[in-house]
């Protein structure tokens, strides 16, 4: 099966340079994040801004670099569209990756001064990639749902970068004190935390996965997954707004309502996925295969937050959901959707970069055996029961051996995954250190 439809344009996107960069430096914040991990749940590391560092490691310099990527390359071949500016994609993770380095680092070094002027690096980058996006997607209207989803990503990456940068100003206060926000510090944090999470991570992987899923399934959406779709793409971004603003001003009700309509929605697309898995006419793969443990969890946690939004949507230790669904969303849901999704998007681009333009002139592998299939087999088993053994010494009672062993494992197909896939740039897409040139605008 083909990974895009014929009627996509590959060679409007930007260089296959452009995402790999993104990728690969993204794995090296998501492997630093992970031994942190480790280190802080075995107490070998300390003190009251790791589990800061930690968060930014993995949702900042994994997560959120693999989104820039990816949509940097998405946007363009879907809508049919070039990129606005290469020169802004090279600059953003630039951008990106100094102010994040040193914002760990400040952190873990336990300096709140230079927070800001850290931030502030960050915040360009985003707001670089949010500008260079959206003058992209300007030229594509009118919007299909997944530009539509994206759309309102950006927006919402812009609204929470500000935010986080007032929360960098509170941590450093001093000369930064101007930056500040007549709020509560906790509630300019969950209105942050709400945006960043829900607004741009959830709302960029269901705006992809509404294409992903039908494209790598080769199904198509019923009449019953669009009547979902048509109340998801409303009811979504409203409860999204509804829970950050209820947050940011301490308006219980409207945070319930939006949480409750977020929730609602993310279940609802969980079916949506589900079925669109178990229609499949496709061999499933390594991207399947997560998309599977991404349905189930997501539909899990979607009920679990929903009800705690019900009882408190204001609750400081219900901000993602109950406390002991935290590392379901992030490791069932976000990781596993990333994780899948690499799988086949990194070893597509290097394929087309490396070998489309020979077919028929000489033997070529498929995207397929450009990866190892026996290590795919072993980073989903070790971050599958990995991820299990979090999610239950978080709900029970479980000795803290069972989280060290559930995170080593975790930490341990990351890894392997991480591994398998450098080494498909590694073997046919030539030299690494070629993806930190800048490309032509």
């Amino acid at each position: 099966m083909s990974a895009v439809p014929a009627d996509l344009d590959t060679g409007v996107g930007p260089p296959t340079a452009v995402p790999l960069r993104h990728f690969l430096v993204g794995f090296g914040f998501l492997l630093a994040g992970a031994v942190l991990g480790v280190l802080a749940a075995a107490n070998a590391v300390g003190g009251g801004f790791v589990a800061l560092a930690h968060v930014h490691l993995l949702l900042v310099g994994w997560v959120c670099l693999a989104i820039l990527g990816a949509m940097t390359q998405f946007v363009p071949v879907w809508s049919g569209v070039r990129l606005h500016s290469r020169r802004l994609a090279d600059l953003q993770i630039v951008l990106l990756t100094a102010g994040l380095a040193g914002f760990v680092a400040a952190l873990l070094a336990g300096a709140t001064a230079p927070l800001p002027a850290f931030g502030l690096a960050m915040v360009a980058g985003f707001w670089t990639f949010a500008y260079n996006l959206g003058r992209t997607l300007r030229r594509a209207r009118p919007l299909d749902v997944t530009e539509r989803h994206f759309a309102f990503a950006l927006a919402s990456l812009v609204v929470l970068t500000g935010l986080g940068l007032t929360l960098a100003a509170d941590y450093a206060g001093g000369s930064w004190a101007w930056l500040s926000l007549p709020v509560g510090h906790s509630r300019i944090l969950a209105a942050h935390a709400t945006l960043g999470v829900f607004g741009v991570v959830l709302a960029t992987v269901v705006g992809a996965l509404y294409q992903l899923a039908t494209m790598f399934t080769a199904t198509d959406l019923d009449a019953f997954d669009r009547r979902v779709r048509s109340v998801e793409e409303r009811a979504y971004p409203a409860g999204v707004v509804a829970l950050a603003g209820g947050r940011l001003v301490g308006s219980a009700p409207l945070a319930r309502v939006g949480g409750l309509l977020l929730a609602g929605s993310l279940l609802g697309f969980a079916v949506v996925l589900a079925r669109r898995l178990v229609a499949a006419r496709v061999e499933w793969g390594p991207m399947l295969r997560r998309y599977a443990v991404v349905a189930v969890a997501l539909a899990g946690w979607s009920v679990a937050a929903g009800l705690a939004w019900l009882a408190d949507p204001l609750a400081p230790d219900a901000t993602l959901g109950p406390s002991w669904t935290l590392h379901l969303l992030a490791l069932g849901v976000v990781g596993f959707v990333l994780l899948g999704t690499l799988y086949h998007v990194i070893p597509f681009l290097v394929w087309v970069e490396r070998y489309s333009d020979r077919i028929g002139l000489e033997a070529v592998p498929t995207v397929d055996e450009l990866y190892d299939d026996r290590a795919a087999a072993v980073d989903l088993v070790a971050t599958l029961v990995g991820s299990a053994l979090v999610v239950l010494a978080e709900a029970l009672p479980i000795p803290t051996l069972v989280t060290l062993a559930g995170g080593a494992l975790v930490a341990f197909g990351l890894l392997v995954a991480c591994g398998n896939l450098v080494l498909v740039v590694g073997r046919h897409a030539g030299r690494l250190r070629d993806l930190l040139r800048p490309t032509a605008a």
